[in-house]
């Protein structure tokens, strides 16, 4: 193996180890929304569901599709926030790599 394929493999294995370091990170951050202050969600950032809490003010069996609209509007937003977060590991993971030339400027 040469001198530069030796180097091209260590930086590989570098840079997988930094990708599960941000995995790993991801699955221990946790991310919360809510819907009305009726609806609150909790998730973590690989994005994993861990708790949905509703207030018994919420249920109200005479209007359940509200209560549905509720619990979507504040996963939706848990998720948006799970994106966020994503792309600010990879862009970091980027950027700490010397890969900033390859990611859009925005």
């Amino acid at each position: 193996m040469s001198r530069k394929e030796h180097d091209m493999w260590q930086r590989l294995q570098a840079i997988q180890a930094q990708l599960a370091q941000v995995q790993q990170s991801l699955e221990e951050t946790e991310v919360e929304a809510s819907a009305g202050g009726a609806v609150r969600v909790v998730m973590t950032a690989r994005p994993r569901l861990k708790t949905i809490t509703i207030s018994p003010e919420a249920v109200d069996p005479k209007d359940v599709e509200m209560l549905q609209d509720m619990i979507i509007a504040a996963l939706n937003d848990a998720l948006e926030k799970v994106r966020a977060l994503q792309m600010e590991k990879l862009l970091s993971l980027a950027g700490g790599l010397g890969l900033s030339g390859l990611v859009p400027e925005g």
